[in-house]
């Protein structure tokens, strides 16, 4: 159930097919009525479920965009916009996980549709904040309907009790996995410093 509480617990095991090793997980509830060694199963595990949801959805996505003649690098950068419209290109490929260089290849060709535009900061016209531009509207409302159906398909039989309950545990794991990635980032930063 999505309201219990759990954790992951990394480990290493060697599979009889395989040489190398490969990690696991393995949730731990704090039920008292579900045992912490359970077997464990791809259905079971949260960060491959968590993945694999993903993934599909992406893939599903994809496919629609296609249509409408949009590259998987597109549609990813148009949608970050639409949510974050203003953002600084090196601000951008971090969220994107692309190279700099990669992104402003692509920024290039969006900008040449004429649909993003670059603007300088003029307290240091190094940095270019990507805006979209009123030409994408029709097509970011397309791509906003066709992602609404997605995901309206997505959660067939899934109550709205259910979805809210399901985006609140994923706003608490993204929490709990941003408050992780930034204590990292300060301790090796300390570790620099010291």
């Amino acid at each position: 159930m999505l309201g219990n509480l759990f954790t992951i617990m990394a480990t290493d095991y060697r599979t009889e097919s395989m040489n190398d090793t490969m990690p696991a997980h393995k949730l731990v509830f704090d039920d008292t009525d579900r045992s912490a060694d359970q077997q464990e199963t791809a259905d079971r595990n949260i960060g491959f479920l968590l993945n694999d949801a993903a993934r599909q959805m992406r893939i599903n996505y994809d496919r629609r965009m296609r249509d409408l003649g949009l590259t998987r690098s597109q549609w990813w950068v148009l949608n970050h916009l639409y949510f974050n419209e203003g953002l600084s290109q090196t601000s951008l490929s971090e969220i994107l996980e692309i190279e700099r260089a990669t992104l402003g290849r692509l920024l290039d060709r969006l900008e040449a549709k004429g649909w993003i535009e670059r603007r300088s900061v003029e307290s240091d016209r190094r940095v270019k904040l990507v805006f979209l531009s009123g030409a994408v509207d029709p097509l970011l409302q397309t791509m906003r309907a066709l992602a609404a159906d997605l995901r309206a398909e997505a959660l067939a039989g899934v109550t709205i009790e259910e979805q809210e309950r399901l985006i609140s545990t994923l706003t608490k794991i993204k929490t709990n996995l941003s408050t992780m990635a930034d204590a990292r980032n300060t301790s090796m930063k300390d570790g620099q410093n010291g």
